[in-house]
């Protein structure tokens, strides 16, 4: 009986009931039906003081950060640097595509919100320049993968605080992952861009002198992430005042240096910030009342013993987590499995030795590569809504770049000396 509740999440969740009401419905449910051990008001006064953690506080101005960015010229300047560095290649603008999803990763750190965008932006360019929309949409999708993987992504706050690791860490150890993510799906496009003539957007590689130009204009758009990992790096401020920073920086580089950020903005930017922060947050504290259920039952304790008892080889217990990842992944969105899991199989690799630090990128590849798979990827829904293609047609483009992204999950479990070389620095 003490496995109900996570039974019931499930039924919760499947039921379409947000996944925040399914984890504290659950817990709820445990304490007042079958452990009378902890009275409800202590379990409604977990839920308050999990809201008062200091690095909780990160989440809405990174939030804040990529709402501002978005409306103050940040975003263009990025896909303008893409174009000339890269779209002289063969499959010009899917390269693009790619390219402009890693720069987003420390601008928005979204994947739903760099898929939508560049659904709006970039798939009807690329449909007029001759690329299917079935392909166009997969590529948007698959790259979209990447955003949440460069610092500063929200899921990496998430998962920091779940497995109680540094989020400076976190932010550090996302850089190599996302180039490698964003390497394997380049080639896979020139591939598929070569045996169907895309043609690039540009009829030479650009000069030096153009290049240049443009990167000096682009400057201010690329000094924020690299800022805000240099200044926890040398200690200047902590990942919460990063974001603080973040959004500081952004208003004025709109303001004073762009010029795009109008009065305006601000409604549209406070109504992002404000409904994203409660989504994550509501998620946070509602799972942290789940996990003192999970704790009060040692159920991460027992599952920890019985994965044991499989292999005690942590690169084959890896391979069995990465196969149970990816079946957890296609069927719960990206934040849900990572909220329900990670408290689960956290003391699993740490008694193997596995970095903590390191899992986390493995958790995180893994649930954005489920975000692109049927029946419940997020991305894929996203794309395919805002281009109007069809799921199947998707499905048909999509296969080779979710085999791309899976090798790039295979480098990312099996080389922890890539991944940690930033963390370790630290």
């Amino acid at each position: 009986m003490e496995y109900l509740p996570i039974l019931l999440v499930f039924i919760l969740y499947f039921s379409s009931i947000p996944i925040a009401y399914a984890l504290f419905g659950a817990s709820i449910f445990y304490f007042t039906f079958f452990d009378a051990g902890m009275p409800p008001d202590l379990v409604l006064q977990k839920f308050i003081t999990a809201t008062a953690s200091f690095p909780l506080l990160a989440i809405p101005f990174f939030v804040m950060a990529g709402s501002v960015m978005n409306y103050s010229g940040i975003s263009a300047k990025l896909m303008q640097l893409a174009e000339v560095l890269i779209g002289h290649m063969v499959g010009g603008l899917a390269q693009v595509n790619v390219v402009l999803s890693t720069m987003m990763g420390g601008v928005s750190g979204s994947a739903n919100a760099d898929a939508a965008m560049q659904s709006k932006i970039l798939v009807p360019q690329m449909e007029a320049r001759g690329y299917s929309r079935a392909f166009s949409a997969a590529i948007t999708a698959a790259s979209s993968a990447i955003s949440p993987v460069i610092p500063p992504g929200i899921v990496m706050i998430i998962y920091a605080l779940i497995a109680q690791v540094s989020v400076g860490k976190m932010f550090a150890a996302g850089y190599v992952p996302g180039l490698i993510m964003a390497t394997f799906l380049m080639i896979t496009v020139s591939i598929i861009a070569n045996k169907r003539g895309y043609e690039p957007t540009r009829d030479s590689r650009a000069s030096r002198g153009e290049v240049g130009m443009q990167f000096l204009d682009s400057i201010w758009s690329l000094s924020l992430p690299f800022g805000i990992i240099l200044g926890l790096r040398f200690g200047l401020f902590t990942p919460t005042e990063a974001g603080a920073m973040a959004v500081l920086a952004s208003v004025l580089i709109g303001v004073l240096i762009y010029k795009e950020l109008k009065p305006e903005h601000f409604i549209p930017i406070m109504k992002d910030t404000i409904y994203g922060t409660g989504t994550v947050v509501l998620i946070i504290v509602a799972a942290s009342v789940f996990g003192y259920y999970l704790n009060w039952e040692r159920i991460p304790q027992q599952l920890t013993e019985q994965l044991l008892l499989l292999t005690e080889n942590k690169w084959l217990m890896l391979a069995i987590l990465n196969a149970f990842l990816l079946l957890i992944g296609m069927f719960l969105e990206g934040g849900a499995a990572l909220i329900i899991v990670a408290p689960l199989l956290v003391p699993v690799v740490v008694a193997l030795g596995v970095d903590p630090v390191h899992f986390g990128m493995i958790i995180i590849v893994n649930i954005m590569l489920g975000g692109v798979t049927p029946p419940f990827g997020s991305m894929m829904f996203t794309t395919c809504s805002v281009t109007e293609v069809p799921v199947g047609e998707f499905m048909k483009e999509v296969w080779p770049f979710i085999l791309a992204l899976l090798a790039a999950l295979l480098v990312v479990t099996y080389f922890p000396s890539l991944i940690m070389f930033f963390p370790d620095m630290m």
